[in-house]
């Protein structure tokens, strides 16, 4: 019905993604948006709006705000109330916001490592100490090593957790996460979860669990943060919420806010309501060509020599594992084989590349046919 194989010249149209190798004839995998078109009913919203020609200060539809509940509900079974949203011009500026909000001068703030690397520059924006906690490969998925968090929780306030996980594309079992809340609720650890991602399952085993929907307890010292700007490739609209139930959280995040934070943009409003309102079945369509995407990444890893992949559950970015190839440069040497991809050392560990597969078939191909030459021409 939706046709994510149509090619749509991005050339430009300011596009950060496709402006970094303007002029080069390297192929542009790295930053995460889609090469896709957003879905029907986000153009038309905002044809629209655009019609009506009038561009000023906004605020949350009430129809938004039902959207957000009753997807939530019925996703995670996840009852929220309205007080609990605090609407964000993205997560990132979240992030910090959470830093200057939930934590205190000297304490610590823990991320996973690696991960998406605004975690890991957030706490040094608000001057507190950085503590990390490695991502361990265990039965092909990357999880948190719980041994770690223990060690270094109680000289921390906050943990910067990432589910689904980016770049490791991991999404934490209930399990996982009741392990991570016990070390909190030990430690009396604030958790900020960003799970921008949790609409980008390509595992047909993985459910996504929101922290605040594990229990009572994990709900009244969490904060979830989520958007559909990944989801509908919409995230130049800069539109993302927090479900925060905690009334004494929500009101120091209000308040790191004030002066700081901008508010939502009235377009970005629009196109959220109408992706949540309008857009599930392009989002299954576009799973499912995420879904095949993928197995071309996998069945390529498989042919490459010292080149792997652990098991990808989330997400259209993926950790490829190229320790073994002993390149000095991995992100120089596949942009001279003429791909562009997102460095490792960005997120924590520089003999990773990640790969952005959100695009069309026949780029994919032609990225991972390159990568191969490349790859193979070392071992001749």
């Amino acid at each position: 019905m939706f046709d994510f194989d149509r090619e749509i010249d991005r050339s430009g149209t300011m596009s950060l993604k496709w402006d970094k190798y303007k002029g080069q004839d390297v192929l542009p995998m790295w930053v995460a948006d889609t090469d896709f078109a957003s879905p029907p009913a986000v153009i038309e919203a905002l044809t629209q709006r655009v019609a009506h020609g009038i561009f000023g200060y906004s605020r949350p539809s009430p129809r938004l705000i039902e959207l957000i509940q009753t997807r939530l509900q019925q996703r995670y079974e996840w009852a929220i109330q309205p007080e609990w949203l605090v609407f964000l011009p993205g997560v990132v500026p979240g992030l910090n916001l959470a830093c200057k909000a939930w934590s205190q001068h000297g304490r610590g703030i823990i991320t996973p490592k690696p991960v998406y690397y605004p975690f890991l520059q957030a706490p040094g924006f608000n001057d507190r100490p950085l503590l990390t906690v490695p991502m361990v490969e265990e039965a092909g998925r990357w999880v948190l090593d719980l041994e770690e968090l223990e060690r270094q929780a109680p000289s921390a306030d906050l943990l910067l957790l990432c589910n689904p996980h980016n770049p490791g594309g991991t999404v934490f079992t209930r399990e996982e996460l009741l392990a991570i809340d016990a070390i909190a609720e030990r430690h009396n650890l604030v958790i900020c979860s960003d799970e921008i991602h949790c609409d980008l399952l390509l595992d047909k085993d993985a459910r996504h669990i929101p922290y605040g929907a594990l229990s009572p307890q994990a709900a009244e010292r969490s904060a979830v943060m989520m958007a559909p700007s990944k989801t509908f490739n919409i995230a130049g609209l800069c539109c993302s919420f927090a479900v925060i139930p905690n009334a004494r959280l929500r009101l120091k995040l209000q308040q790191a806010m004030r002066g700081i934070s901008a508010d939502v943009n009235l377009l970005g409003f629009v196109a959220a309501e109408a992706a949540y309102e309008g857009g599930d079945e392009w989002l299954v369509e576009q799973l499912d060509y995420l879904s095949a995407n993928l197995g071309l990444i996998e069945q390529a890893v498989a042919r490459w020599p010292g080149v792997t992949l652990a098991r990808h559950q989330a997400t259209y970015l993926a950790w490829i594992d190229v320790s073994r190839l002993g390149l000095d440069d991995p992100i120089a040497f596949f942009e001279q084989a003429g791909v562009g991809l997102s460095p490792g050392a960005q997120f924590g560990d520089g003999q990773f590349v990640r790969l952005n597969f959100g695009c069309t078939r026949a780029l994919l191909t032609e990225a991972l046919a390159r990568m191969e030459k490349a790859i193979l021409s070392r071992r001749t």
